[in-house]
């Protein structure tokens, strides 16, 4: 019995961890009267409202940053990095169109600011504004060439276009200049695997995995490709590492299903597809979750049949 292995594509994530820029003056040694009489006669700059913003950052308070950044911005527009730091902030609490607005301005207020086109069209891209993305996308590599994660972002642009072989050549770039990054070999494995070529894909995957050896994605889709070539035990030993290195990945506990399903192993069958249709349901992914039911009720039938 041949059952249908069902692909589950992840969306691909836009790298946001991007250097913060931070401004900052030699101080002068001040007695403790002359200071308090400055602090009390000099408001705060937008200078200094940006460095409160990158600290509430580094200290986990995204809300005050987000505040501190609004501030800076206010008292200065055209202090590019205020924006650029509001925008990750934005992006950080997953408000896309003030991220991508905060990230214009930035543009604005300096318009050789790669790393903040490079976010706006990583921004642009999440909202499936493809053309737009790819415009500030280049223009962040004509600033800078060696930007590896707009060459990550552009990558994902024409993979989401499924031009694989321009997709392949971004993603390759990003390698070369973020070469601790596991989503760039991920991506031209998933590249690969969209053009069907199974073995440039595995060795994409074992890249990432050797940068990051508790990537579940990789895992999963290695997994994949083994189930597609029947090599079943390396199916299942992926699927299993998948489902370690996050525990609710729910794509592992299927890819084993289906595996146990091959294996005539039903009810280790029943018991990953359990957790799989579990898993789906609590993420509010109602369409994965109906395929693992069905899968499952094909595994409890034949735990069922008499052998």
């Amino acid at each position: 019995m041949r059952l249908p292995f069902f692909k589950y594509r992840m969306a691909g994530l836009v790298s946001l961890t991007l250097l913060v820029m931070s401004i900052s003056f030699p101080s002068l040694a001040l007695s403790l009267p002359v200071a308090s009489k400055l602090a009390q006669s000099n408001p705060k700059t937008a200078v200094d409202w940006l460095n409160q913003g990158l600290q509430a950052i580094q200290a986990g308070k995204v809300k005050d940053a987000i505040a501190a950044f609004k501030q800076a911005t206010k008292l200065d527009p055209a202090l590019a990095p205020a924006h650029y730091n509001l925008g990750l902030a934005f992006r950080q609490t997953g408000q896309l169109q003030p991220s991508a607005d905060a990230f214009y301005r930035a543009t604005q207020a300096d318009p050789k600011f790669a790393p903040a086109f490079a976010n706006l069209g990583g921004a642009l891209l999440e909202g499936n504004n493809f053309k737009l993305a790819n415009d500030y996308l280049q223009r962040a590599l004509e600033l800078d060439p060696k930007l590896g994660f707009a060459h990550y972002n552009l990558g994902l642009v024409r993979e989401q276009q499924r031009d694989c072989e321009r997709a392949i050549a971004s993603f390759k770039k990003a390698v070369e200049y973020s070469k601790n990054a596991p989503e760039p070999p991920y991506h031209i494995g998933m590249c690969y695997l969209q053009q069907g070529k199974l073995d440039p894909a595995r060795s994409a995957f074992y890249q990432a995995l050797k940068i990051n050896p508790k990537y579940p994605e990789a895992y999963y889709n290695l997994g994949s490709i083994f189930f597609q070539q029947s090599k079943l035990q390396e199916a299942l030993e992926a699927f299993r590492k998948s489902a370690e290195a996050n525990s609710n990945y729910p794509n592992a506990y299927y890819g084993a299903g289906l595996v146990f399903i091959q294996l005539h192993q039903y009810g280790d069958a029943v018991q990953v597809l359990q957790f799989a249709r579990d898993l789906y349901n609590a993420q509010k992914n109602p369409q994965w979750a109906k395929n693992a039911e069905q899968l499952l009720q094909q595994a409890q039938n034949l735990n069922y049949q008499p052998r």
